[in-house]
């Protein structure tokens, strides 16, 4: 049985349903001063290859609510910076009795890698252009508690889809929730191998937006771009930004995210990122509640295998 959190992809329906209510059942317990029992305390590796902020900071409050205690660890301030391998690098974790790990790498499949060879729970906080599987959990739990379901409804996924890790884990979350997921951006940033992706391609804003319930912005990845994937900022600004006037061309009550960092006034504008219907900080909220969830997750698969 896994017992690890690598890609939504790869998690049924069912587990994802299980993951945000248990999310949500955390948030109500967090919200209300409750305790929560999350079982034994277990020692968490937060290995982080790339830099971070939202991501790390919500593992380690995710911790410190479950009452795990969090040993960090960075690429550069590791023996990787001296040559050592990833392989080398997960084996000394596993032998200085980590009880868990999670990793953000740089290159997409670094995350399946380690599993193999830590043996336990590992869980996949970005790799590459691949997935990033709890950032999409944030979301469905977000996108639930303001519209109190997840069936029927169309998304769409807005921006710079190639390079977007978030944009293929949220593809797969919300298409297999009943969902209609739309790919919307200039050709230049949709990847030619969309037909493996639960989603359908438009180029245009208007028609890609149109009577959208919810509407994710992606940053632009301008550190993985090649030379030519854009023509100009500016260009973008006017025939991809979100903002009051084109998003009159979703839902009267579209929910408009982002999940960070900003490029404030490129892919979105003030007025909208900060707006009434902007959910933008309930993304980040919530994106601690579904690491707990997820870490919780992990053990009880792994008790159940054992178990077994």
């Amino acid at each position: 049985m896994n017992q690890s959190m690598l890609a939504i992809r790869h998690t049924s329906a069912e587990d994802i349903r299980e993951l945000i209510d248990l999310a949500a059942q955390f948030k109500a317990d967090i919200e209300a001063g409750r305790e929560v029992d999350a079982g034994p305390r277990r020692t968490i590796g937060l290995l982080f290859f790339e830099n971070s902020t939202r991501t790390r900071v919500s593992f380690e409050q995710a911790c410190n609510y479950l009452n795990y205690r969090v040993v960090n660890f960075s690429g550069s301030g590791s023996s990787l910076s001296k040559g050592e391998s990833l392989k080398d690098t997960i084996l000394t974790l596993k032998h200085e009795r980590l009880e868990a790990v999670v990793m953000r790498h740089r290159a997409s499949g670094a995350a399946q890698l380690a599993a193999e060879y830590f043996g336990g729970p590992l869980v996949n906080a970005g790799d590459g252009q691949h997935e990033h599987p709890t950032q999409a959990l944030g979301d469905g739990l977000t996108v639930l508690s303001h519209k109190g379901k997840l069936e029927g409804l169309r998304v769409a996924i807005v921006g710079d889809i190639m390079h977007s890790r978030v944009a293929r884990s949220n593809a797969w979350l919300f298409s297999k929730l009943g969902c209609e997921v739309r790919f919307v951006g200039p050709r230049t940033l949709i990847p030619g191998s969309t037909a493996k992706l639960p989603g359908e391609v438009y180029y245009d804003l208007r028609t890609g937006i149109s009577g959208a319930d919810v509407v994710m912005c992606l940053r632009l990845q301008k550190e993985r771009m090649t030379e030519g994937r854009l023509s100009s900022l500016g260009e973008y600004r006017r025939l991809y930004q979100i903002n009051r006037r084109t998003l009159k061309w979703a839902a009267d009550d579209a929910l408009v995210m982002h999940p960070g960092p900003i490029n404030r006034g490129v892919e979105v504008d003030d007025l909208t990122a900060d707006g009434p219907q902007s959910v933008i900080s309930d993304q980040v909220t919530n994106g601690v509640y579904v690491r707990m969830a997820v870490l919780n997750w992990v053990f009880q698969k792994q008790m159940a295998a054992v178990a077994k």
